[in-house]
């Protein structure tokens, strides 16, 4: 999944989702890592936004 797939509130939302589920546990080992994994993901997502945005303000200012 890359940035162009979910907007940054998007995908804060979901990883917030992500995290949730993770922290009330009763899932399996299995779900559990797959949940990391997409939150890792979502992660990745929201800082290539932030940085993005950094630049963009640091050009402008440039």
């Amino acid at each position: 999944m890359t940035k162009d797939d979910l907007s940054y509130e998007q995908a804060r939302a979901e990883l917030a989702t992500v995290v949730e589920k993770l922290e009330s546990g009763g899932t399996t080992l299995e779900e559990s890592l797959a949940l990391w994994e997409r939150g890792e993901q979502l992660a990745a997502i929201c800082q290539r936004w932030l940085d993005d945005a950094r630049a963009r303000l640091t050009a402008d200012r440039g």
